[in-house]
């Protein structure tokens, strides 16, 4: 039975939820997995060597990544490098196909590009359109750049673009890994 372990950092919740289909999948295929925020791994102690693979995953926003998240991993990813690691970014831009790929997602190539951690799995997750629960300040802000990206300017939009099940099959790979 293998035990991974899933960090995520979630402005809106969207990530979160990725992070639990990951972490049920898991589950289901009747191994352990743990998941949680880096919030709450930056509070606790994590033991990192009761676990067989790290995942960790971040959205993008406003084209980069959270501060917080990109100093946690500076900070620790020299504790799983030395075990199967994994990282998954979530970004609008992946609803289209060549921007769903890690060599034809920027964001993905940005983080390797700033990142000291070289991860030896990587994944790119379309992520979700929810103006409605959004500020206006953030909803303007999307609304500029989904304009340049011919996305939905549509202020009442909800769009997931998550493929659910695409989600599972990493889920499922990132047993295979551990």
């Amino acid at each position: 039975m293998k035990r991974i372990l899933i960090l995520y950092t979630s402005q809106g919740g969207h990530t979160a939820r990725v992070a639990r289909t990951i972490m049920n999948t898991i589950h289901d295929e009747n191994h352990q997995c743990d998941m949680m925020d880096i919030n709450e791994a930056i509070h606790e102690s994590v033991d990192w060597d009761s676990y067989d693979l790290v995942a960790l995953g971040a959205p993008v926003l406003y084209g980069s990544y959270d501060k917080r998240f990109l100093a946690f991993v500076e900070a620790h990813s020299e504790r799983w490098n030395a075990k199967p690691n994994s990282f998954f970014n979530l970004s609008v831009v992946a609803r289209t196909p060549e921007k769903a790929t890690v060599e034809g997602n920027r964001y993905m190539q940005k983080f390797l590009e700033l990142s000291s951690w070289k991860p030896q799995d990587l994944k790119v997750i379309a992520g979700k359109v929810d103006y409605p629960s959004w500020g206006w300040l953030d909803t303007l802000m999307i609304q500029m750049i989904m304009k340049f990206t011919n996305g939905p300017t549509d202020k009442t939009s909800v769009i997931d673009y998550t493929d659910w099940e695409d989600v599972k099959a990493y889920g499922r790979h990132l047993i295979t890994l551990a």
